[in-house]
């Protein structure tokens, strides 16, 4: 157990805004390599992919810059990034100030396609986008999932749209405790912890959570979720308590009811969402995409395929963007 430290204390102690079958699915994977077990990257990516939505290579635009968010998200989870595809929020960010910043760019489209992840970082990633409202069009779609945290960063845009087969939701958070005494015994294993400080080893995996470990852990994951409902209330403009009871309680909704719930704006695909932006239908911005639209497409592979994206190669890489007249 002691093998992984950092890895087991970021899935086992920390809250995530994550689909309760995505986290399962992590917190599997570890399990399995602290165990000693061993999955090929190809293994790994089978599984995530399973028990989340796939990650698109491609992006398209003109004057719109699309922005991937796709697959697990995490503040700076470099490993997980890679072999999930998944996205960090650090990376995002800096590509979302690039876009805005961008004198070329005329609107920005986050192309969501995630269960969500990790909650550290969203918070902040999502009042960025917040913050960005009125500088440009910034909009959300749901392509084809937007689930927890990703949601929650879809909901600071000024519009959410969602396609006809997709899903919004999981406003919640999750948080675990790994027990292992009882398998430490069967090995005939005992581990004495040594420590200074009332509450260091509350968390420990070696022994069940006391009552005050448990309700530490609980306050967390409230502190949270809170957050996380004002921040949805305040992106979809509307009541705290209209989240709580009438955005899908936790669960996942359809897009006819997340129109409906006023969890979206509209319904509608990635395409048809830049070709209103752009004021083209959306088969002249594919066509128009083949000389234009490619530097998007590079800036998209370069966020989903775990390259190390540097500041001033995502300065130039924006800059390349051209307006479609």
């Amino acid at each position: 157990m002691t093998r992984y430290p950092q890895i087991v204390k970021l899935v086992y102690e920390t809250p995530w805004a994550i689909l309760p079958s995505m986290y399962d699915t992590i917190r599997e994977l570890v399990r399995f390599r602290v165990e000693g077990g061993r999955l090929s990257d190809e293994d790994i990516q089978a599984r995530l992919t399973a028990a989340g939505p796939g990650h698109p290579k491609t992006a398209r635009g003109g004057a719109v810059a699309v922005l991937p968010l796709y697959g697990v998200i995490a503040q700076r989870m470099d490993m997980m990034t890679e072999i999930s595809g998944g996205t960090s929020t650090d990376r995002f960010t800096e590509m979302f100030r690039q876009a805005i910043g961008e004198p070329s760019v005329g609107a920005v489209v986050i192309d969501v396609d995630s269960p969500g992840g990790s909650a550290y970082g969203i918070q902040e990633l999502a009042e960025t986008i917040m913050a960005a409202r009125g500088q440009k069009p910034i909009i959300a779609v749901a392509n084809s999932m937007a689930a927890s945290a990703a949601y929650w960063i879809a909901s600071a845009a000024d519009e959410v749209v969602i396609t006809p087969s997709g899903e919004v939701g999981s406003i919640g958070v999750v948080a675990g405790h790994l027990d292992i005494s009882a398998q430490q015994e069967m090995k005939g294993e005992k581990v004495t912890l040594i420590s200074a400080g009332e509450k260091k080893t509350d968390h420990s995996p070696f022994g069940p959570l006391s009552d005050s470990a448990r309700a530490d852990i609980q306050g967390r994951v409230d502190e949270y979720y809170n957050a996380f409902v004002s921040a949805v209330a305040k992106g979809r403009g509307v009541s705290v308590a209209q989240v709580r009871s009438g955005f899908g309680e936790g669960g996942m909704v359809g897009a006819r009811e997340a129109l409906q719930l006023g969890m979206v704006d509209r319904i509608g695909t990635l395409d048809q969402t830049i070709a209103r932006l752009v004021g083209r239908s959306p088969r002249g911005i594919q066509a128009a995409g083949q000389s234009v639209i490619e530097p998007v497409a590079s800036l998209a592979a370069a966020a989903t395929d775990g390259a190390v994206v540097e500041p001033n190669d995502l300065d130039v890489r924006v800059r390349r963007l051209r307006l479609v007249s």
